[in-house]
């Protein structure tokens, strides 16, 4: 980063002091607002404080973010609890909490729109939503609006202008240093207007081995000949938007001609195309030759396609990122190859094509087309889909705006299958978020009661559930199971489902007995209405068995649990998710009866099963692993569960997020597991954290928080004999 060293400077006095007041970094876009909070977040990290960052999307999302950041920096859960019932500002709690706590750093990424950040028909200079000067760290935004009005008096407006010309200049020599002289990268620099972004795709292109254009001189010559809107970038008024774009989309333009002179006109349409989807990762199979001649009307090849993006990646126009594992896949993983491109050159590209194509309709057609084929290719591939799953999902919702009410049934049920699929990969954030999404399309255009709604209603409660947040799912699924009654009637189908998944989530809370009286009213219901083999009732015979081993009746869930599995076997076959997960719950049913040289094999059976079939990371290959070093620790293998429940706690880490509920279990058994091989100072440690976590996220009457705060007073009282013991014998040898 360079020339950027005074506002870096103070955005770091400000975290040290911000003295009642927050920061507003402001600039048109392509300045490097995000850049400079970037620097300052990684410099925060290293210095031990706690970084929160949140890119504007929605209210909703930034509420969530919020509170996310609230609980991070302790907020009780029965204070999060009433503001979600209504009894307090939610926006309160949370500024309350932030500022209680310390040492914290929160930027708020492209708020572009302040107005929609809230409260609504209030000024946000009020300060009385999500935007206060008040905690005792430092909200840092980013935002295109650098009117004081707007932010009001306690905002400390950093005004990002177009970079000097020494280290605009020197970005340029950075990248290109054959290309000229400091004089003449300075020269160019100017008439780039000092825009960060456009100097890193003038300086990748200036460094190509094939560029028409190979120095600073010839470029500028070039920009002023072919591009006459660029010959005022050295204008004060370059920080405007509008300028900005202007300056920023005629430099991208330049690669994009020295690509069609190269023989490959096809970057440009590419290059557009991409644009129309989302501000993320896009999984490259889904830019399919079939897709680029739809949009095109020529025959486009795969190496006429591959040259495209080659010309794109050489030019700096998009980046080919580190696939990192996705879901179901071990560490080190690669997942399916993406293309990314900068949010600016999206947005751009996105408004060229509009003023560009003359069959925008044609376009948009052929891209819901592959959009709504790359979901069934997924959803045919089982786990292998998995991965490219994840990437997809955030470019689906594009499909519900599109122009075309024809297919929105088509549209809907793409995001859907979509979701369910992610569902099934464990992936149960993004899955809320399409669901979101298309309940949300169907509340407004189908409206709240109508069954396709109330379906996907219960869907988002499941992913909620999924995602460990059971208290707001409990709350959907008793809403939906009301509607549906009320609408399809008490036996219907999906009624049954509602109340299915209700008793489930209700189980997950610790709530046994309420969930197998549901459970018991359910499973001759579904035995009748769909039949006694059919998948569905077989899964309310699992549930139950679940939910009698929460309140004790072992040997009747080994029974029940034994029974599923046998038909579970030969109704969906062996390796069925739910045919793993019914061996799984068969087995920790037994380790609760005593039974742990049994259960030991069948969950070592389930271990190796969900593995190969779900995925090393797998949610459900997880709770086998957490099951399994509780099994061992039984027959007395403390050292072994131990190096499994430690195992297993560092991947739910990674992979649920550390204050999901199954993450707060397996901390809670690897301390067990401690205590018995003696390391009782470390277990008592995990067991006052863990007693606190479930506290907020359960609750303090949650059984599980009852049984970790007993747990921890019978560590906490053996550590303390353990000392007195140590004590004795060092004053018996003087």
């Amino acid at each position: 980063m360079r020339g950027r060293e005074t506002e870096l400077a103070e955005l770091a006095a400000m975290l040290r002091r911000p003295r009642g007041r927050f920061a507003v970094l402001c600039a048109a876009g392509g300045m490097g607002k995000t850049t400079v909070a970037a620097q300052l977040a990684a410099q925060a990290d290293a210095a031990g404080w706690r970084v929160f960052w949140v890119r504007w999307r929605d209210s909703a999302e930034l509420a969530q973010q919020m509170v996310q950041a609230a609980l991070a920096c302790g907020l009780p859960e029965a204070e999060l609890e009433s503001a979600q019932a209504g009894r307090v500002s939610l926006p309160d709690v949370v500024w309350r909490q932030l500022g209680r706590a310390r040492r914290w750093l929160l930027v708020l990424d492209n708020a572009d729109e302040p107005q929609e950040i809230g409260p609504a028909g209030e000024p946000l200079a009020d300060y009385r939503g999500w935007i206060r000067p008040h905690g005792r760290g430092l909200l840092v935004m980013t935002s295109r609006d650098g009117s004081p009005q707007t932010w009001g008096p306690r905002a400390r407006l950093l005004t990002l202008m177009p970079l000097p010309a020494q280290p605009a200049g020197q970005i340029l020599v950075d990248a290109a240093p054959a290309a000229g002289t400091a004089e003449q990268a300075r020269d160019l620099a100017m008439r780039l207007g000092g825009l960060p972004l456009a100097l890193h795709a003038a300086g990748t292109y200036l460094a190509g081995p094939t560029s028409r254009y190979r120095t600073f001189t010839t470029y500028h010559q070039a920009l002023e000949q072919e591009l006459p809107l660029l010959l005022g970038a050295e204008h004060p008024d370059a920080s405007h938007p509008r300028v900005a774009r202007t300056v920023v989309r005629h430099t991208w333009e330049v690669s994009l001609d020295q690509l069609a002179r190269e023989g490959n006109a096809l970057a440009r349409p590419v290059l557009r195309l991409l644009a129309v989807l989302a501000e993320a990762p896009i999984p490259l199979s889904l830019i399919t030759p079939d897709l680029l001649s739809a949009v095109t009307g020529d025959d486009v090849t795969v190496p006429v396609s591959e040259a495209a993006f080659a010309g794109l990646h050489r030019y700096g126009l998009l980046g080919f990122p580190h696939s990192p594992g996705n879901a179901g896949q071990a560490p080190g993983t690669s997942g399916p190859a993406q293309v990314v491109l900068h949010p600016l050159i999206r947005e751009i590209n996105a408004v060229a094509l509009t003023a560009e194509a003359s069959h925008l309709a044609t376009w948009h057609r052929a891209l819901a087309e592959r959009l709504t084929a790359a979901v069934r290719e997924v959803d045919e591939q089982g786990r292998a889909g998995w991965p490219a799953a994840v990437l997809l999902a955030p470019h689906l919702p594009v499909l519900l705006d599109l122009p075309d009410p024809r297919s929105a049934t088509h549209h809907r049920t793409a995001l859907s299958t979509l979701a369910q699929v992610l569902e099934h990969a464990g992936a149960f954030s993004a899955a809320r978020l399409l669901h979101q999404r298309v309940l949300g399309f169907e509340t407004r255009t189908l409206g709240p009661q109508h069954p396709n709604t109330l379906t996907s209603r219960n869907h988002l409660a499941n992913a909620l559930f999924g995602m460990g947040e059971p208290v707001e799912a409990i709350r959907l699924l008793r809403q939906t199971l009301e509607d549906r009654s009320r609408v399809l009637g008490t036996e219907h189908p999906d009624t049954l489902t509602s109340r299915h998944d209700l008793a489930c989530a209700l189980d997950g809370m610790g709530r046994h007995v309420e969930a197998a009286a549901l459970l018991r009213r359910n499973l001759p219901d579904r035995a009748r209405v769909l039949g006694l083999m059919h998948p569905h009732t077989l899964a309310s015979r699992l549930s139950l068995g679940l939910a009698l081993d929460g309140v004790g009746e072992h040997a009747e869930a080994v029974r029940l649990h034994r029974q599923t599995l046998d038909d579970h076997i030969r109704v969906l076959g062996p390796e069925h998710h739910l045919t793993l997960l019914s061996r799984h719950n068969l087995a920790s049913a037994l380790a609760r009866m005593g039974e742990h040289a049994e259960a030991e094999r069948l969950l070592r059976q389930a271990l190796d099963d969900q593995a190969r079939v779900l995925g090393l990371m797998h949610p459900h290959t997880l709770a086998s692993r957490d099951s399994l070093g509780l099994a061992v620790d039984g027959v007395g293998e403390h050292t072994e569960a131990v190096r499994l429940h430690r195992q297993t706690l560092d991947d739910r880490i990674r992979v649920l997020g550390l204050e999901h509920p199954d993450t707060l279990t397996s901390r809670h058994n690897l301390a067990n597991a401690l205590a018995r091989t003696g390391a009782q100072e470390e277990a008592v440690c995990l067991l006052r954290q863990t007693f606190a976590d479930r506290a907020r996220v359960l609750g303090p009457e949650h059984p599980h928080t009852v049984r970790t705060r007993d747990d921890l007073e019978t560590a906490s009282a053996a550590w303390r004999a353990a000392r007195r013991r140590q004590t004795w014998l060092r004053s018996s040898r003087r």
